[in-house]
């Protein structure tokens, strides 16, 4: 085959030749090795261009927030996996990872997004003040509302009145003044939605960890995928854990010591809505 003929393969990401390994165009192991951080270099991997030290002070804050949150069902179903199958850590730890969705780690994407799209609907006529967020907090909330729609990142199974990682990744922020239209509009939600929902709800903080990354500009279809990688930190201490404390058997035997027998409940299908004119 021609040498014009052969394929290309473009990246800017990693490369080796017989000495040398080079990673964003940097060699790897003089310039990045030793030098580098981890949160700082994920930053980088998925943005390609280095960040500055304020921004991967925030980005490292929601590593931290979303790294472990106790026996979630991620980490539950971690922790079985391994006494399934202790030869297949990774298996493990992609079992903790699957779980990862709109209940658990995916609401950071999810309130993220949500958060740009109301953006994006303002057509670059941002609020200049709190009174101006609050306005457009206030229509969003009632627009949800209205249509029996979950305001993402509002609420917490356990953090009934204030997720203390909230406003401590918010203070970050403007410390570091990165607390861009995405937090501002998050925090508006945080005020105004008591006056259409009738009750408080608390800012959780995987959603306050989507504001803060859309803020930072990564992707946001890669939002969920920094949960994913802050989390896999946090199963690995669940399985080293397990190693030193194990507790996945106790669960185990005591839902199948505990199961009760029950009559079958057989599916019955839903009938088929009638057809309309028109």
């Amino acid at each position: 085959m021609a040498e014009s003929e052969r394929p290309a393969y473009p990246t800017a990401l990693g490369a080796s030749d017989p000495t040398t390994i080079t990673l964003l165009g940097h060699d790897l192991a003089e310039d990045v090795m030793g030098t580098v951080g981890f949160g700082e270099l994920a930053f980088w991997l998925a943005t390609q261009r280095r960040p500055a030290p304020g921004e991967t002070r925030v980005f490292e804050a929601v590593l931290a927030a979303l790294a472990d949150h106790g026996f979630t069902p991620t980490a539950i179903v971690t922790r079985l996996t391994y006494l399934s199958a202790p030869d297949s850590v990774q298996g493990a730890l992609a079992a903790g990872l699957l779980g990862g969705g709109s209940r658990f780690l995916g609401v950071t994407e999810d309130t993220g997004r949500f958060l740009h799209d109301v953006l994006e609907s303002l057509d670059g006529s941002l609020p200049s003040d709190d009174d101006g967020w609050d306005t457009v907090a206030l229509r969003t909330v009632r627009e949800r509302s209205s249509a029996r729609e979950f305001v993402p990142g509002l609420g917490h199974h356990v953090h009934k009145e204030a997720d203390p990682r909230t406003a401590r990744l918010m203070a970050i922020a403007r410390e570091e003044g990165l607390f861009g239209p995405h937090l501002s509009l998050f925090a508006a939600i945080g005020r105004v939605h008591p006056q259409v929902l009738g009750r408080t709800l608390p800012l959780n903080g995987a959603g306050v960890c989507g504001a803060a990354l859309a803020d930072l500009g990564l992707p946001l279809p890669l939002l969920r995928g920094f949960a994913l990688l802050a989390r896999t930190a946090g199963l690995i201490g669940q399985l080293a854990e397990e190693i030193r404390r194990p507790v996945a058997r106790d669960i185990f035997l005591s839902v199948d010591l505990n199961n009760a027998s029950v009559p079958p409940d057989p599916y019955v299908p839903q009938p088929l809505a009638e057809p309309r004119d028109g």
